[in-house]
C-alpha cells in the first residue's frame, strides 16, 4: 500500500502544472481531504497548480469536513496565488440559452 501511495504522490508532484477542475462540486471520500492537503504541500512552492472550484474559500471548512486541513491548504495555495472571482452565466449554457432565445422569439412572433 506504501508504494502505491508514493507513486501517486509522485504523479500528482510531478508536473510542471496540475490543474483541479470543480473541487468541492462532489464530496471528497473518506481522507480526501488529506490526500489533496498532501498534494498541495508536496507541490507548494515548487510548482503551479490552478483550482476551479464553486466553494467560497469561506466554506472550503465545511465543503471538506476539516477546518484544520482546509485552513492548511488555503495558507499554502493562497500564499503566492492569485484568486479570480468569476461571476456570470456559464460558458456552458450558453449555446443552450441561445437556443431558447431563438425559440422564444419564434414563439413570441407567431403569438403576435
Amino acid at each position: 500500500m506504501e508504494g502505491r501511495w508514493s507513486t501517486c504522490m509522485r504523479f500528482f508532484a510531478g508536473p510542471r502544472l496540475l490543474v483541479i477542475d470543480e473541487l468541492g462540486y462532489l464530496p471528497l471520500p473518506g481522507d480526501g481531504a488529506s490526500a489533496l492537503f498532501q498534494v498541495i504541500n508536496q507541490r507548494y512552492l515548487k510548482s503551479s497548480t490552478i483550482l476551479t472550484t464553486n466553494v467560497g474559500i469561506a466554506d472550503w471548512a465545511g465543503a471538506f469536513g476539516d477546518a484544520t486541513v482546509a485552513a492548511a491548504m488555503l495558507d499554502r495555495l493562497l500564499h503566492r496565488a492569485a484568486v479570480v472571482g468569476i461571476d456570470g452565466p456559464s460558458y456552458r449554457m450558453r449555446s443552450h440559452q441561445d437556443h431558447a432565445e431563438t425559440l422564444r422569439r419564434g414563439v413570441n412572433a407567431r403569438v403576435s
